[in-house]
């Protein structure tokens, strides 16, 4: 399986602007600038669609360990806020937190904890990272 996006910048860093698509066409000419990087511009960024995607991933990875334990989850919201700080190297993702809340019948917080463990360390965007990752959750049962 392949998945691809593309990019496309015009002008300098400071004031050019760039776009970007992905092949599913979810996400078509989406424009991103500096300000919407480093300041608080409106558009998206790099770092925002990185969260969304690790969210994503973790939430289905979890999803999917709870299913295999007949543990069918009502609902999963998680939540990838991912830290940026500028370094010696450069700015560079140096935290990914994940917070979960968990509505999943029947299971016990042992049982939730380990699936959501395996989730995080399993999920194919977990393993693509090199930086600290963190799960918090509030498992609510019904």
């Amino acid at each position: 399986m392949k998945r691809s996006a593309s990019a496309k910048w015009e002008g300098d860093l400071k004031t050019g602007k760039g776009t970007v698509s992905t092949e599913s066409g979810t996400l078509q000419s989406t424009q991103y600038s500096f300000s919407t990087r480093f300041e608080n511009g409106t558009g998206t960024n790099p770092e925002e669609l990185i969260a969304a995607a690790h969210a994503g991933c973790f939430t289905m990875a979890l999803s999917g360990q709870l299913t295999g334990k007949e543990k069918v989850p009502t609902s999963l919201e998680t939540t990838a806020t991912l830290t940026m700080e500028k370094l010696d190297a450069g700015w560079t993702a140096t935290e990914i937190a994940l917070s979960l809340k968990a509505n999943v019948p029947g299971i016990t917080e042992e049982e939730f904890d380990t699936c959501a463990k395996a989730a995080k360390e399993g999920c194919p965007i977990s393993r693509l990272l090199d930086t600290k990752i963190t799960l918090s959750y509030e498992l609510i049962n019904s």
